[in-house]
């Protein structure tokens, strides 16, 4: 169990490790290719050290990596600003959000698929900007109205993941106190339902609810996203929100462990199609 960063480090490491094997070249050959001593490559590749983002190019360029997007997400791993030539807008907002959460961001930018448990408010992926300012403002009470709006404007700017081309997979079950929970007042919640049942509309958006009737189940334990990235699944990881931090687990067994129990959800949740009748009889006094 991880925080951001040292995950980072050590998947960017066994990425860069994978790719050096299957260029062919021992770790004291890749070395000598980019001008470094064997050391650096090792402790690069066990995630002992961190790599610059202009480490990373070299070794990406001494490995003959072409697939864009790979080396896109490997830059970033690496904490790129500007990976690539292209700036990541969240930067702008260092002075507001802390660490964990841009590490957050950088891994949902560039995931392929996106499955996540929510129960107790609308994934943010899918909040109006009134559900997200009366989220907001309940989660920092007391914060300046700057603070929140620049919060705001973060959460809404990260739903483009669902507008690019290919837009990111989204799968989320929803306990129905999601739903039941009056964030913002009755107009607010209304609004936020009908969302719900425009995106749930969408081919890339698979929206579940997971009803009282359901009993108990495996989600009751808390929230969690599991992102799963195209090019390789060596960098899936699950992400664990708390209080006053995240928790990125990284292990293979955590990943089964989870991706079961989301299926697990899955099963006893309603079907996409009965979701989506769910929630407009929510939105409708239901």
């Amino acid at each position: 169990m991880q925080h951001g960063p040292a995950v980072r480090r050590r998947k960017l490491g066994a990425e860069l490790r994978s790719l050096r094997t299957s260029a062919g070249f021992t770790s004291g050959e890749a070395a000598r290719l980019v001008g470094w001593h064997q050391s650096k490559v090792s402790r690069i590749e066990t995630g002992t050290s961190r790599a610059k983002p202009a480490d990373v190019r070299l070794l990406l360029d001494a490995y003959g990596l072409t697939d864009r997007q790979l080396r896109e997400l490997l830059l970033v791993l690496a904490g790129s600003d500007d990976s690539d030539g292209r700036h990541h807008w969240w930067h702008a907002y260092r002075g507001v959000l802390p660490p964990t959460y841009r590490d957050f961001i950088s891994l949902e930018s560039q995931a392929g698929a996106m499955r996540t448990l929510e129960t107790t408010v609308v994934p943010g992926l899918l909040q109006t900007p009134e559900y997200a300012r009366a989220v907001t403002e309940a989660a920092l009470e007391g914060a300046s109205r700057e603070r929140l709006d620049a919060l705001v404007e973060v959460r809404l700017a990260r739903q483009d993941v669902l507008r690019t081309e290919p837009p990111l997979e989204l799968a989320a079950v929803l306990d129905e106190a999601v739903l039941r929970r009056e964030v913002g007042g009755p107009g607010v919640m209304t609004r936020q339902l009908n969302r719900l049942v425009e995106a749930a509309r969408l081919p890339h958006v698979r929206l579940q609810i997971l009803p009282f009737t359901a009993g108990a189940h495996i989600g009751v334990t808390g929230p969690f996203v599991i992102f799963s990235f195209s090019r390789t699944s060596d960098l899936d990881v699950v992400v664990l929100d708390h209080l006053t931090s995240s928790l990125y687990l990284e292990r293979k067994e955590d990943l089964r462990v989870y991706s079961e129990a989301f299926n697990a959800l899955s099963i006893h949740a309603l079907s996409p199609e009965d979701s989506l009748d769910f929630i407009a009889g929510t939105a409708a006094g239901g």
